[in-house]
């Protein structure tokens, strides 16, 4: 009998710790990969959205509302701030997929995702919307669509920690 079999044989433990490790592992693999690249197909759908009509009047009392971009659509008309956002947005994705090849990249693209929801999310103090029948902290449907950018700001800072946690090893193994 060799040690590997002994151990199995005389500690009954270990093969379902094993099993469960390896699940750990997949699972992690698994909700790293949908995070990262659920996070491009947001920005690339929502990206490729900003270019109807649809879209660009869709976003427009939470850009008219902004203390902090309302000033835009002073240089830009509503559908040109919107295609000029949606090309931000798909940009933003496609870097992001670059992870396995340009990590860093990956990383900072994350950071810029993360600034994007942060913006977003402004939205929900600045447009109006508060439910008023209900009461605090009642969302409308506006505040209610713009509540998921908190996950969404969660999974880019992740991202971007891990993008550039493999961009470090990376570095550290060339030297």
């Amino acid at each position: 009998m060799s040690v590997a079999t002994q151990t199995v044989a005389t500690k009954p433990n270990v093969v379902p710790i094993l099993r469960e490790d390896r699940l750990v592992s997949l699972l992690q693999a698994g909700g790293t990969h949908l995070t990262r690249y659920g996070l491009v197909l947001v920005f690339l759908w929502i990206g490729g959205m900003k270019f109807t009509n649809y879209e660009a009047e869709g976003i427009r009392p939470f850009v008219e509302n902004s203390p902090l971009m309302s000033w835009l659509y002073q240089i830009f008309s509503v559908s040109q701030f919107s295609a000029i956002l949606g090309v931000v947005e798909i940009t933003v994705g496609l870097l992001i997929a670059t992870r396995p090849v340009w990590p860093r990249l990956s990383a900072y693209s994350s950071l810029a995702a993360a600034a994007m929801f942060v913006g977003t999310l402004s939205f929900i103090v600045t447009t109006p919307g508060w439910e008023p029948s209900l009461g605090f902290p009642a969302l409308s449907v506006p505040g209610q669509f713009l509540l998921k950018d908190a996950v969404l700001l969660g999974a880019s800072l992740w991202t971007a920690a891990e993008a550039w946690q493999t961009a470090l090893r990376q570095s550290k193994g060339s030297h």
